[in-house]
């Protein structure tokens, strides 16, 4: 009984400094940050919208241009991967339902109006799994470099506008990431099972 009334202390003193992790860097990020930024963070921030629908497109498009099947099937992975993250964030979000920071702690200032489930942070989430298939499908650091720079910038960005805590665009970078990862790992099975029932010809 004194073991589990240990743990029991434990779990909630680690949740405790959790939650005051949380709090205190974004209130630290938020009501300290840069206003000069104000507006390039939210450019950043916006951003994320019109990156994962113009990737996918790009790809698939060049793709279909130059007649490279490789080409349109990494533009697939990359289009499958955002379907998939999206679909994960969704469920998540609803699931877990937690309020925006401002609604809990109305002394941030956010500078959006956001009213709708914090955790995970889905401009996050998109823009790693975004960034983490674009590393996957084209193994060249310029490809890399940026894509993760860009994903990064795109995740602070959520806590200098103040509508995410730290642990909302954590969770998001390792939802995005792994959502990449799964697409890409099943498309590759999926087309080594497909070269492998593709009939050969005989003469």
């Amino acid at each position: 009984m004194k073991k589990l009334s240990l743990l029991f202390l434990l779990l909630m003193s680690n949740n405790v400094f959790a939650q005051n992790f949380d709090i205190n860097t974004l209130k630290e990020l938020n009501l300290h940050r840069n206003r000069n930024l104000d507006a390039s963070m939210q450019f950043i921030s916006n951003s994320e919208y019109a990156v994962g629908i113009a990737t996918p497109l790009f790809v698939c498009g060049l793709g279909l241009a130059t007649k490279d099947s490789s080409i349109i099937q990494k533009g697939v992975n990359l289009s499958v991967a955002i379907i998939v993250n999206t679909g994960a964030t969704y469920v998540l979000k609803r699931i877990i339902n937690r309020d925006r920071p401002a609604i809990t702690y109305p002394f941030l200032q956010p500078l959006e109006n956001k009213t709708n489930h914090s955790f995970p942070s889905g401009h996050t989430s998109n823009a790693f799994c975004i960034a983490t298939s674009i590393s996957l499908n084209f193994r060249k650091w310029y490809f890399i470099a940026p894509s993760y720079l860009w994903a990064s910038t795109v995740a602070y960005s959520r806590m200098h506008l103040g509508v995410h805590y730290p642990s909302d665009v954590f969770a998001g970078a390792l939802l995005g990431a792994g959502s990449a990862w799964v697409t890409y790992q099943a498309n590759k099975k999926i087309n080594r099972y497909s070269i492998k029932k593709k009939p050969t010809k005989t003469f």
